[in-house]
């Protein structure tokens, strides 16, 4: 959905607007924040005559070189970044901020931008300038990172439980771990690059000396959730591993049971192969009991086998 949101102080209150056209009646320096979701080209170029800057494209937002990511001039700083949804995918989010003012630019509704504007509107003072509202959202944005962490956590621990229960594994098993694995690696990826952002807003002298204690913050709690999803994969590897040990302990146990089944059929088959036989002078041919002696052999030789088995605990 298209939405121009533009947020402003006015007689000590914040306020805001979503009509492109307040520009004109509302002095700069009373601007804190621009949220550009999915505009018009036009809306963009407007923007960028008013405040002199580049918006980049979709493709620009996207690169993945460090370069890329983040650009500082003597006035301005750029940061592109990308936001997890809940699905998982990525969606590529670019910052502008110049002369205290920021420029968001996204394609998609964001939670993170939500629940930030709730923080703005309940403490508007705590927000002076687009510096700090940009700090709130990559705060709000590392806490979602930790809850998507923790959900991943629950459904390795739920995966962990189901093994443990599940008398056969079977491929779903091994599914839903590839499937957790990527889950975990697309978090890990995400929290990487708000690593390279903020640590390098926190080397800009354009910040805020009051939000240099909380980009210190965000370091480290995503220096922390580096740690968890080290643990998520090495627990992910474990249930792996003792998937794939179970699977050899079925197929060994399919491959015992078809070795004694075959031992114990091999003493009748030699006897039928022996009385198979088409000689004229075998003594138990013309015997009245030798049909009864000879299945009474394969009884007998099969019994012995299955008792010995039975009594060595391979079966």
């Amino acid at each position: 959905m298209s939405e121009f949101r533009l947020f402003y102080k006015e007689n000590g209150r914040l306020k805001i607007s979503k009509d492109i056209h307040i520009l004109q009646e509302v002095k700069k320096e009373n601007i804190i924040w621009i949220d550009l979701n999915d505009v018009e080209v036009e809306v963009e170029s407007e923007l960028e005559q008013f405040l002199k800057i580049y918006i980049q494209e979709e493709e620009e937002m996207e690169e993945i070189e460090i370069s890329s990511r983040y650009i500082q001039t003597e006035d301005s700083i750029v940061a592109n970044s990308h936001f997890l949804q809940e699905n998982y995918s990525d969606e590529a989010v670019s910052f502008i901020v110049k002369n205290g003012i920021l420029v968001s630019v996204r394609d998609a509704e964001l939670k993170s931008f939500n629940d930030t504007l709730r923080k703005i509107f309940a403490n508007p003072k705590n927000f002076p300038t687009g510096f700090h509202v940009m700090v709130a959202l990559f705060e709000t944005r590392v806490e979602y990172d930790a809850d998507m962490i923790e959900s991943v956590t629950d459904e390795i621990t739920k995966l962990s439980k189901k093994m443990n229960t599940d008398e056969d594994p079977d491929e779903d098993i091994l599914l839903e771990i590839k499937n957790l694995q990527e889950k975990v690696m697309i978090i890990r990826q995400n929290i990487i690059d708000k690593q390279r952002v903020v640590s390098n807003m926190i080397k800009c002298e354009l910040i805020p000396d009051d939000l240099r204690a909380r980009l210190s913050v965000i370091i480290k709690d995503v220096n922390s959730l580096f740690e968890y999803t080290r643990f998520g994969f090495d627990r992910l590897d474990y249930l792996q591993d003792t998937f794939l040990g179970l699977v050899n302990i079925e197929q060994n146990k399919t491959i015992k049971i078809f070795t004694v089944v075959s031992i114990i059929f091999m003493p009748p088959t030699l006897i039928a192969s022996m009385y198979g036989m088409n000689f004229k002078f075998m003594p138990e041919l013309s015997w009245k009991y030798g049909y009864l002696f000879a299945v009474s052999l394969m009884v007998l030789f099969s019994g012995t086998l299955l008792w010995v088995f039975k009594k060595k605990k391979w079966l």
